[in-house]
């Protein structure tokens, strides 16, 4: 322990602490200080809480804003230290035990965890909820959010891979000289070539041959990348004519399949399935959130528990838990088939509404995941349309998709575990139902016997087929009916329908050929306009670059002219007031009457330099006494710190047994209400 505080001390005496401790000062220092001292070791560390005052902000405030900063500086309390609410406990109160620790593993590493902090500023990820991520805006701009933090992550790498190559200015001047060595030498070569062309005869027309032949492969090139582009084009107009026709088809195959009564159908299901959420689902849920908020607040005012105290309560509650389930087996294979009938409809009923609302939110997840992929894949279609085809992803682009399938890839294990889950959860479900078939036969079988005793054995299945075939026997009238009709009337508008469109899109059809070739001819000339665009883009882009940097060298001088200028008029009035207070201490100096004379600096600091050192003999009095009942005062300490111990250890015993009888009574009450249900 005297190594640690003796390696913060001589941490905090160099820089950029320079506080001048010794053992003893840092020793005696109150839990306020400690606080402080902590606040600006961190405030080294992130800047942030370098700011921050700790007699003007709140315990749990500063507790709290500290816990993070560790939290995100990975510090794990020491082995002494284990419930993390004593630790939170101690770094409110300023303990030393708590404080020490700290300071020593903060000073340990103090660059590295500078590094930790700046990266956590940017690395550190906003989590959105998932209903707020529904808004396209929203999601937008999550997206922009993380392709910066990846683009942050690729530039913090190559910061530090330049930092650790190891380029001096030696090698890039040697680079610099080797390569105006080569350029040397090249000019002498091109000078020597020139000389040998210059003896062959026509050598002016034969260069401009050369010259002409180069053009020519360079514009073959470029007619060769045009040609494969326009085919790509062509491709891609196929496929879109392809898709379109095949989207023509299924609007044909939908119209001539639509009818009114399946339209009513799916709307009298819509009406069903908004009022069934309106009315039972959402007031269910709401009334379980309330409940669970209520328990979540009578568990946050309870006294914080330890792990070993939640794995007790973990292993107790599956243990009850289990002798649940078997007095509910052994009950339903003793009770009697006529007694437990209405329990089994209440069962029956039961299991039919939790179904009913496990399809409602399947239903309701599956409209959510329906309208999204709707949504993109407008936004895809309108995205092509704009393209006019697909590209090869390079670079960045690249390692964005990879950067989503890694995403997805995550997403696709949390369904699959999901998926797990609901396995085991239809293992539980098919227990039950073989169960229920049990008690279904058991039940047929007592009806039977009834039937038996009374002579009319069967009546009941007869009764139920003759009103079921009858039901279905008139449905199925109703429809070939009503299906005939509409098949008619639907056939005859059909055919005047596509009649009438031939006719509209016949005009149409020509001016689209029309319209395609002024199409070209348009691109043509916007490709020409934008080249020069370009180009005049470019000059007055240059032309502002230089005036902005002549703008901007004359506004740093002007600054700059502004605060020498103000430095000098503050200089003077310094100067000036410091003249008026030594004219003002000689007169009163010099005066002969002896109250002006006391009002004299120098008269004040003698009076206070006689009053310290009085103070420094009673100081010096008080510390010989100190020093001769240090011992005794030792021992009374270690006294009551044992007898504090024991009454803790007493305490918590006494609470312990009060929690565990408390448990042991809502277990009992618990485990009768079911029994009574």
């Amino acid at each position: 322990m005297s190594d640690q505080i003796q390696f913060i001390v001589e941490k905090l005496n160099q820089e950029p602490f320079r506080k001048n401790y010794n053992l003893i000062t840092f020793d005696s220092l109150e839990a306020v200080q400690l606080l402080q001292l902590l606040n600006d070791v961190l405030g080294e560390i992130d800047p942030k809480h370098a700011v921050v005052d700790i007699r003007e902000e709140l315990p749990e405030q500063t507790a709290k804003r500290m816990l993070s900063l560790l939290g995100i500086l990975k510090y794990k309390p020491p082995g002494s230290i284990s419930d993390l609410s004593a630790f939170r406990q101690g770094l409110v109160t300023g303990s030393k035990p708590v404080i020490h620790p700290v300071l020593h593993w903060l000073l340990q590493r103090t660059n590295e965890l500078k590094k930790r902090a700046y990266l956590a500023r940017f690395l550190v990820k906003l989590e959105v909820p998932a209903e707020f991520l529904q808004d396209d805006t929203v999601a937008d701009i999550n997206k922009q959010y993380e392709e910066l933090m990846e683009a942050f992550k690729n530039l913090h790498k190559e910061c530090e891979q330049l930092k650790t190559s190891g380029l001096s200015t030696a090698e890039i001047r040697r680079d610099i000289s080797a390569m105006e060595e080569e350029k040397d030498q090249l000019i002498k070569r091109v000078e020597r070539l020139k000389k040998r062309v210059e003896t062959v005869q026509n050598h002016q027309r034969m260069l401009e041959i050369a010259r002409q032949l180069r053009l020519e492969k360079e514009r073959e090139e470029s007619l060769a990348q045009q040609k494969q582009e326009q085919k790509n084009q062509l491709f891609h107009a196929e496929q879109r004519l392809q898709r379109a026709q095949l989207q023509l088809k299924e609007m044909h195959h939908a119209v001539v399949d639509s009818k009114p009564e399946s339209l009513m159908k799916k709307l009298e299901e819509e009406i069903n399935f908004n009022s069934y959420l309106v009315t039972e689902k959402i007031p269910r849920e709401l009334e379980s959130k309330k409940n669970s908020v209520y328990f979540l607040q009578k568990v946050v005012a309870e006294p914080a528990m330890g792990q070993s105290d939640l794995s007790v309560l973990e292993i107790k509650i599956n243990e009850v838990n289990t002798q649940m389930n078997q007095l509910i087996e052994k009950r339903m294979m003793k009770y009697e088939p006529i007694d437990s009938k209405f329990s089994m409809y209440r069962q029956q009923a039961s299991i039919i509404s939790r179904k009913k609302e496990a399809k409602a939110e399947e239903l309701q997840a599956a409209k959510e995941e329906m309208s999204s992929t709707e949504r993109q894949m407008q936004q895809k279609t309108s995205q092509a349309q704009e393209l006019e085809g697909s590209e090869v992803l390079k670079g960045d682009e690249f390692k964005l998709y990879v950067n989503k399938l890694r995403s997805k890839n995550t997403f696709y294990k949390k369904k699959r575990l999901e998926i797990a889950e609901i396995t085991a959860e239809y293992g539980i479900l098919q227990r039950t139902e073989e169960l229920l078939k049990q008690r279904h036969e058991a039940i047929q079988q007592q009806l039977q016997a009834i039937e038996d005793k009374k002579g009319i054995s069967g009546y009941s299945y007869t009764q139920e087929e003759l009103e079921r075939v009858s039901a279905v026997k008139s449905e199925m009238d109703e429809m070939k009916g009503r299906t005939l009709d509409n098949m008619s009337e639907m056939v005859k508008k059909l055919n005047a329908m596509v009649a009438e469109k031939k006719a509209s899109l016949a005009p149409v059809i020509k001016e689209l050929r029309q319209l395609r070739q002024q199409y070209q001819e348009l691109t043509q000339e916007c490709d020409e306009k934008k080249i020069q665009y370009d180009s005049c883009a470019a000059g007055l882009e240059s032309n502002r670059s230089t005036l902005e940097q002549e703008v901007k060298g004359l506004l740093e001088e002007c600054i700059q002219e502004e605060s020498n200028y103000r430095y000098i008029n503050c200089m003077k009035r310094n100067l000036e007031i410091q003249l008026q207070r030594a004219k003002e201490e000689m007169k009163a100096y010099v005066s002969p009457d002896p109250q002006e004379r006391r009002k004299t600096i120098r008269e004040q600091y003698a009076r206070m330099i006689l009053e310290q050192e009085n103070l420094g003999k009673k100081l010096r009095e008080k510390q010989k006494v100190v020093r001769e009942s240090h011992g005794p005062n030792m021992k009374q300490i270690k006294m009551w710190q044992d007898f504090e111990q024991l009454m803790e250890c007493k305490r918590e015993c006494f609470l312990k047994q009060q929690n565990q009888t408390a448990i042991g009574q809502v277990i009992q009450e618990g485990g009768k209400d079911r029994l009574v249900l």
